[in-house]
């Protein structure tokens, strides 16, 4: 009897990404036979269960979707915004449902993957896998070494330390400078806070590469499917 993890089974339906369908199993939208589960651990028989979200039935995807986009300012990195603003997908007009792969928050641009495979998505997001995303900051004031030395080895922010991070300064005129910053952890908006602890005020951020793949020519708003080198290198990870 093929058994697997609720949450687990709902990613590899496309619906959404492994940390989002626990919270879908937490916030009490998912039956399974007409039960309501909200326990983690719970499993299912994919051969036999049938699974609902919000009274939908779900399926496990055939065709594997895997895009990357640069995402505009002014977007959330969401499959539905609850206050109506534009979202991600919005830019991806294909009749398969996606969802990102991590975020970016509303004011960053840049490279975002996005997907059907739950299970890539999810070990692309764990912290123990060390993917490297590659931001370019531009920002107010200059970077002296002690600043650089606080990002390269880990600074604190809020209640955690941060893992260390690839710094290196692109230019800098004394008034404003452009860093190159490489963090493989993604906590919520962590390169501006990281660089808030440092005294330094963000004009612009954007996302240049996520692992080895690279936004390359896309312009803001455009997408395109994943070469298969590309796919076969996520998968690598």
């Amino acid at each position: 009897m093929p058994e697997e993890r609720l949450q687990k089974y709902i990613a590899n339906c496309g619906i959404t990404s492994r940390r989002k369908a626990e919270e879908l199993i937490l916030q009490g939208k998912v039956k399974v036979n007409g039960e309501l589960i909200t326990e983690l651990g719970f499993k299912v028989d994919t051969d036999k269960d049938k699974v609902y979200i919000d009274g939908k039935l779900i399926k496990t995807v055939e065709n594997k979707i895997y895009i990357k986009l640069n995402k505009p300012v002014g977007y959330v990195t969401t499959v539905k915004d609850q206050f109506d603003r534009k979202c991600v997908i919005d830019l991806v007009d294909i009749p398969e449902r996606i969802y990102p792969v991590g975020r970016l928050d509303y004011d960053t641009s840049g490279l975002l993957l996005l997907t059907n495979d739950g299970d890539l998505s999810n070990r692309l997001m764990h912290p123990r896998y060390e993917v490297y995303k590659t931001y370019i900051a531009k920002v107010n004031g200059r970077l002296n070494s002690s600043d650089i030395g606080w990002l390269r080895h880990g600074i604190k922010i809020e209640d955690y330390t941060t893992a260390p991070a690839l710094v290196d300064i692109i230019e800098s005129d004394g008034i404003k400078a452009t860093v190159k910053i490489s963090i493989y952890e993604g906590k919520n908006r962590q390169v501006r806070k990281m660089l808030a602890a440092v005294g330094k005020t963000v004009i612009s951020l954007k996302r240049i590469s996520f692992g080895n793949i690279e936004l390359e020519s896309l312009q803001a708003g455009e997408w395109k499917n994943l070469s298969k080198k590309e796919i076969e290198y996520l998968k690598s990870l």
